[in-house]
């Protein structure tokens, strides 16, 4: 019986395929190397460039990217494989199109708020021998090179991509071993010697032409999440998607990948993967409200805190410290087995419902956890949706997606409507990375894919590091505060307190207990001057695995977290925050406990402060005028 012509010809792509992705790995050598076709885009003439070049003979493309005239990313290969077509190879150039994105936008949380756009895209199109097409589209921006391909319908699904990043083999490497919770430590190599295996996407390099963060944007269920592999003893890091094939219906453009690109400052403040994503599609954002939150589950829920009287406990706690939210996590829906959720009065069963109106009467909202089992499919959803909203919920936790499949893209698709259509504000747990998820649909306030608090294998180089990756590319629900974990984590109180700062998340977490906070009042009142929404950001000092120490503004007042790994010593921070003279109050660890200074430095003066093994320190400045004394309020 004659084998079906489609399923031939994918069987010959998919052998393609991986010769393809070892020649890539290997590098073919050639007597003589063809002069290519070459294009550029770049937004400006210090701003990093991407150099695209077309292989005469071979068809191929590999793409480059430059800041400053200095070596960011070496010539990497890109190109698609689908079914009926191999659009990595014998591509021949037919037009280029140029245009200018310009773009203005208020988000809802990260790193500052107000959003202005400015990137140059150039569109780049091919075409094979028998005529199949594909476009390059490729956009520059102030701080970063992205690109993605567009392909027709009629092609079938993907098998692959041949994309890949190469990177000079002595290039500073921070890595995380890919794991589907996102949940690996970072760990430093160099791009040659991590070991051979699979890596988080969210990998970051320092190069001769500063530091770039890899990332993804615009990922939706369409397509599949990537990941990166790697052979020991070179510097290529290969794209591998979830699926072996993704399906597609009708024509395709695949998510974004990105390269965020500079100095180690700017890569720390970019919101490039937001401003690559699609705009917002929730009209009214003005139910969404950034805010900092008592979390139960480290704080005694997880063993006897899923009761009304014990929740309702935290909630005088969250009042009396005018923390807007208190989350309850899992088991308050699991005090039986015997609920029937097709009876309409199934909720009466739960104690929810009184603790929300309980909450609601000392100015508390209330955030719940729930299994993502629970929500997967669309009756499961018009059950729990409306009734959370109709109890006044603010927010929800969904927990263990763990996978970056199509199929699981495709569950985010429906579930972010429907919150969004149901004002619940959405925390993403055991889940993929934001990639541009915030600004699409700016109710998810915040996402784990993190080792955060509730990890006992964290280390503080991993605490230092994730400012510079992990956080870069979205709001991080790493849980900080859990003071009470002493010998369970690496760092010191002071640390632990600057982390509530250095970590960025629309909906902040505090992990500790009431009693630990009243243990530690200067943690304490220093958390009840947090917000959960920031102005602006700006990297003071910093080093991947080493120290972190950022500065985030609400307002008139600048919020000071630092955070470092190693030895004792006396940390110098350059006080880049404007011209002029402030008031600072910082937290450090002292040989009793916490302890609070305060003193006045001019702008772009040394902030000197003393720091214990792996410790750190948090601050408020203001700015200082005679009789000023405090920058609480």
């Amino acid at each position: 019986m004659a084998v079906p012509r489609t399923r031939t010809m994918a069987a010959a792509l998919c052998t393609g395929l991986a010769a393809t992705l070892l020649a890539t790995a290997t590098g073919p050598a050639r007597a003589e190397q063809p002069k290519p076709h070459t294009w550029t885009v770049t937004e400006a003439a210090h701003a990093p460039r991407a150099r695209i070049a077309l292989d005469d003979t071979t068809g191929t493309l590999s793409l480059s990217v430059s800041r400053a005239g200095r070596t960011v990313i070496e010539p990497s290969p890109v190109g698609i494989v689908t079914q009926q077509a191999d659009l990595s190879q014998g591509l021949r150039f037919l037009y280029r199109k140029d245009r200018t994105v310009e773009e203005h936008y208020q988000a809802r949380s990260g790193k500052r708020l107000d959003r202005r756009v400015r990137m140059n895209e150039t569109r780049l199109s091919f075409a094979t021998a028998a005529g199949a097409r594909l476009d390059l589209v490729v956009r520059a921006a102030a701080d970063g090179i992205a690109y993605r391909y567009v392909v027709p319908a009629g092609y079938g699904d993907v098998l692959g991509e041949t994309s890949a990043f190469n990177l000079p083999a002595d290039a500073g490497a921070w890595l995380s071993t890919y794991r589907v919770d996102n949940e690996g430590q970072f760990n430093q190599y160099t791009a040659a010697t991590a070991p051979t295996g699979e890596y988080s996407d969210q990998a970051l390099f320092a190069t001769d032409g500063g530091y770039t963060l890899l990332a993804e944007s615009d990922l939706t269920g369409t397509y599949s999440g990537a990941r990166l592999a790697h052979t020991r003893g070179t510097g290529t890091y290969r794209v591998r998607l979830a699926d072996s094939q993704v399906h597609t219906d009708g024509s395709l453009t695949t998510p974004w990948r990105a390269m965020i690109t500079g100095d180690l400052a700017t890569v720390t403040r970019s919101t490039f993967t937001d401003d690559l994503a699609p705009a917002s599609k929730v009209a009214d954002t003005s139910w969404i409200r950034p805010g900092t939150v008592l979390w139960t589950w480290l704080a005694g829920g997880r063993t006897a805190g899923q009761s009304l009287d014990a929740q309702k406990a935290y909630v005088d706690y969250a009042a009396a410290r005018h923390w807007p939210y208190e989350a309850v996590d899992a088991g308050w829906y699991f005090k039986t087995d015997a609920w029937d959720t097709t009876d309409p009065d199934w909720q009466t069963d739960s104690w929810m419902p009184q603790l929300v109106d309980y909450a609601r009467a000392k100015g508390v909202g209330i955030v719940v956890w729930i299994h993502q089992r629970d929500l997967d499919t669309p009756e499961e959803r018009a059950q729990w949706l409306p009734t959370l909203e109709r109890w006044g919920v603010k927010g929800v936790k969904i927990d263990f997606m763990n996978s970056e499949a199509q199929s699981m893209l495709q569950w985010y698709d429906a579930i972010l409507p429907e919150t969004a259509a149901h004002h619940l504000m959405v925390d993403f747990h055991g889940a993929t990375l934001p990639k541009g998820i915030q600004r699409t649909w700016p109710q998810v306030m915040t996402m784990e894919a993190v080792g955060g608090e509730e990890k006992r294998t964290n280390t503080a180089a991993h605490l230092t590091t994730l400012p510079f990756t992990r956080n870069v590319i979205g709001s991080m629900d790493f849980t900080p505060g859990g003071f009470q974990r002493v010998g369970m984590r690496p760092n010191s109180d002071a640390a632990e307190v600057g982390l509530t700062v250095a970590y960025e998340s629309g909906l902040q977490m505090f992990a500790g207990t009431p009693e630990s906070y009243d243990q530690r009042p200067p943690a304490r009142d220093f958390l009840d001057q947090e917000p959960a929404a920031w102005d602006d950001t700006r990297l003071l000092a910093g080093s991947p695995g080493q120290e972190a120490v950022l500065a985030r503004r609400s307002g008139d007042r600048w919020f000071l977290g630092g955070v470092y790994a190693g030895a004792a010593h006396t940390a110098t921070v350059p006080l880049t925050l404007g011209p002029g003279r402030w008031l600072v109050q910082t937290i450090r660890d002292g040989a009793d406990g916490l302890v609070q200074d305060s003193q006045v430095l001019r702008g772009g003066a040394e902030l000197s402060i003393d720091v214990v093994d792996n410790g750190g320190f948090a601050g408020i400045a203001c700015r200082w005028h005679p009789g000023i004394t405090t920058c609480y309020r």
